[in-house]
């Protein structure tokens, strides 16, 4: 069948036809199409084309689709069961495996997405601090977690209001707005609710809308405030951990958080999400504290050897590549849009990327909204039909995997380059 076939046959019994709202290419128009297969950097659709994939399952396919190394581990770890309900010895190699590349980390908890890494995040930091308010920034997404879909405020001290129906006016009051980058809100927020903030929660590099990067000084910052005012500084690193470096953006700019959210890379493309801090904190869980967090498939083998087959390959050179790599795309396509007079911003960090066309620098959600998001959509097109698929949204990040190599990087920039030149 075709995608168009299987998009409508979706449709009848699955709402909007897809499991996830940004996969029904709305943000780009047109039909979204179905994969049949995956290898490497290269996905198959149900119409027998063959994509170069720079979405990557939205950052966890680090090293590729279908490596034969996470392959290996998942069989070996499907011949002895898929899910025990007890604890088992692979929960444990992961709880090592994180606590000795993040130092940030003393011991961590694993969960099954990173919406429930982030949401018990934000209960353990209530319930270590005793306080309720939270601080999140305008244009970070944590996950559908009621507190946290708040739509952007007005000013630094708006406090939220629902961004979603379903999620009670009362939930999102609690949650504190500020803008990203903006060294006077967040100390003005403090200045007022210093007192009654549990935590502030942060994407430090914010990927949800493109691609953010951090001014000089700003996560110093964060840290120096919430140390000041006894409030917990929580990173969700759930795209960024294992992906910018081994222990993520707190390894790049050297700040230790109190709490870390993670998940993507470290199930080697299965569901999962940890987090993990101070042990001080991390001892405030049931059962050795008051704060309640469970979860049936939690630690499951299959994801937990997936991640650890994916942790196992990822080094110092790795890194390097991918870093080479993502430099390599941005600096092609900035040097092409220069030339075409295109205005269009790239940020870029590591092996992951995002376009910003109509601006010229990019580091606040407001400057996101104000690029050009239906240039963006002629741009994603143009790059399907060359035979690139881009993230179906001008608000989400590209990502790179250790399987686009030298030949798939050059045939991706010629793609991407005669995109460009369609949409001048």
């Amino acid at each position: 069948m075709t995608s168009e076939d299987l998009f409508q046959r979706a449709r009848r019994t699955i709402p909007g036809g897809v499991n996830s709202p940004v996969r029904a290419f709305r943000s780009v128009g047109g039909t979204p199409f179905f994969t049949e297969s995956a290898q490497g950097a290269i996905l198959t659709t149900a119409d027998d084309r063959n994509l170069i994939d720079f979405v990557c399952t939205w950052g966890p396919a680090i090293h590729g689709h279908n490596d034969p190394d996470i392959r290996e581990a998942v069989a070996d770890a499907l011949s002895k069961g898929t899910s025990f309900g007890t604890p088992g010895p692979l929960e444990v190699d992961m709880a090592e495996a994180v606590v000795e590349r993040v130092p940030s980390v003393e011991k961590v908890r694993m969960c099954n997405s990173g919406t429930e890494a982030t949401m018990s995040s934000i209960r353990l930091a209530r319930g270590f601090t005793g306080r309720d308010k939270i601080v999140k920034f305008i244009g970070c997404y944590h996950g559908h977690v009621d507190s946290l879909l708040v739509q952007a405020g007005s000013g630094a001290l708006t406090l939220g209001k629902p961004d979603s129906a379903g999620v009670p006016a009362s939930f999102a009051a609690e949650t504190i707005l500020c803008p990203y980058n903006d060294f006077a809100a967040i100390s003005e927020i403090f200045e007022q609710y210093g007192e009654q903030i549990a935590a502030v929660i942060v994407e430090p590099y914010p990927a949800n809308c493109g691609l953010i990067l951090p001014k000089e000084g700003y996560l110093p910052h964060l840290r120096e405030v919430t140390q000041q005012h006894g409030s917990l500084l929580i990173f969700d690193e759930v795209m960024t951990g294992f992906r910018l470096a081994m222990g993520g953006v707190q390894e790049r700019e050297g700040i230790t958080p109190d709490l870390s959210a993670f998940g993507k890379v470290i199930g080697g493309g299965l569901p999962v999400g940890a987090f993990g801090g101070r042990a001080e904190i991390m001892d405030y869980l049931a059962p050795d504290g008051p704060v309640y967090q469970a979860g049936t498939l939690s630690g499951n083998p299959l994801a937990m050897a997936a991640g650890l087959a994916a942790l196992k390959k990822l080094n110092t050179e790795v890194f390097e590549g991918l870093e080479t790599a993502g430099l390599m795309i941005a600096e092609a396509l900035r040097a092409e849009a220069a030339q075409l007079g295109i205005p269009l911003c790239i940020n870029q960090a590591g092996s992951m990327f995002a376009l910003f066309f109509g601006r010229e620098k990019v580091e606040s959600f407001a400057d996101v909204q104000a690029s050009e998001t239906e240039k963006f959509s002629k741009f994603f097109h143009a790059a399907m039909d060359e035979g690139v698929y881009l993230p179906p949204s001008a608000y989400e990040t590209c990502f790179l995997s250790t399987a686009h190599d030298q030949e798939i990087l050059d045939r991706a920039i010629s793609s991407l380059t005669a995109a460009l030149r369609r949409v001048a």
